[in-house]
């Protein structure tokens, strides 16, 4: 099955991104909790074991479908691949920036405020760089595309571009060269990576060993300290990668209805909405200290997502906020699509 075949969610990919999603939170929660307490906790080897995979898989997963719309004409596909992200990026940066900008002040001076603000539609900010960089994705693929460019050149290319030193201070050139190679892969490959899916549901104990495998492959190279190696890192995210997308589908064949399957149906929403409720949890939990570095991690992990979800539950009881997570229709270059879960990378065929 490819992603040209079916217009609905595709359970397992969905499973796919609430796993990215909730190691995204993770990321951000345990980190910031431990530069704050100035120590470490037990959540940091979690982390530590994720880093490989974590955003290789989102990437390879935002590819996955783009073969059934990148022969859409440009305004269309523009519509749906830039302008979408760049409304919620434009959005959701001034509500950071509106939040924040009081203790900004404290240090730069409100002019200082304002220059960071303009500056961050040119270098994107914070947690929001991932959707600043998809748009980036998706127009240049339609260039190759348009172009012929050969796959396995591409992919050769964007390999190199990986595996190189690039350290240029832009955050747009220096995570394109390392994350573009994940993105074209689950493009070019698509059709193997669903044909994988599917053989893994059959066979649910050799997948599960084939995971058990992985994992301390993984773990070793981690914890050796050699998983930034160039060459290593390319492998380890790209197995990586296919390692998650084989623990969702074992989820998805195992637990139907998983909380994972929800969350990545909703990743958007997750992935905006989480910097406040992790912030908030953060300076609380610490300042409490009622439990251990670890603990607290933890904690924080789950308000980061748990309190995004409930605001869309809010919203979509009341009717009040839609503009956070979906377009209104000032906001589109063709009609607005019927209305689906806000979600990061295409979860169908049809987006």
């Amino acid at each position: 099955m490819t992603g040209a075949k079916t217009a609905q969610r595709v359970d397992w990919v969905d499973t796919a991104k609430g796993i990215c999603i909730v190691f995204v939170v993770m990321m951000h929660s345990v980190l910031g909790v431990e530069d704050a307490a100035g120590q470490t906790g037990w959540m940091h080897p979690v982390v530590a074991f994720a880093k490989p995979f974590r955003m290789p898989d989102f990437f390879m997963i935002s590819g996955l479908f783009l073969s059934a719309v990148i022969q859409r004409d440009w305004r269309l596909y523009l519509d749906r691949k830039v302008v979408h992200f760049a409304y919620f990026y434009g959005l959701w940066v001034t509500l950071q920036f509106a939040i924040k900008a009081p203790s900004f002040a404290a240090d730069i001076g409100w002019n200082g405020v304002l220059q960071e603000y303009l500056w961050s539609f040119i270098q994107p900010f914070g947690t929001l760089w991932f959707i600043y960089l998809l748009p980036v994705f998706f127009v240049t693929t339609k260039l190759l595309h348009s172009a012929r460019a050969p796959h396995w050149a591409v992919l050769g290319v964007a390999a190199l571009l990986q595996i190189a030193p690039i350290q240029t201070g832009s955050l747009i050139i220096d995570e394109f060269a390392e994350r573009f190679v994940y993105f074209y892969a689950g493009y070019v490959f698509a059709p193997q990576i669903f044909r994988f899916a599917a053989w893994a549901r059959q066979r649910m104990t050799m997948s599960l060993c084939l995971f058990a495998l992985w994992a301390l492959v993984n773990g070793g190279f981690v914890f050796a300290g050699l998983a930034d190696l160039p060459v290593l890192s390319l492998a380890l995210g790209a197995i990586g990668a296919v390692a998650v997308i084989l623990a969702s589908t074992l989820l998805q064949q195992a637990w139907s209805g998983n909380f994972l399957r929800t969350l990545g149906q909703h990743s958007l929403v997750v992935y905006l909405a989480f910097f406040l409720p992790m912030a908030v949890s953060r300076i609380i939990l610490l300042k409490l200290g009622l439990f251990d570095i670890g603990t607290i991690s933890l904690l924080v992990t789950v308000c980061g997502v748990a309190c995004p979800m409930i605001l869309y539950w809010l919203i979509n009881r009341t009717g009040y906020g839609w503009f956070l997570f979906r377009r209104p229709a000032w906001a589109h270059l063709q009609p607005a699509p019927q209305s689906h879960p806000a979600s990061i990378s295409t979860g169908s065929a049809g987006e």
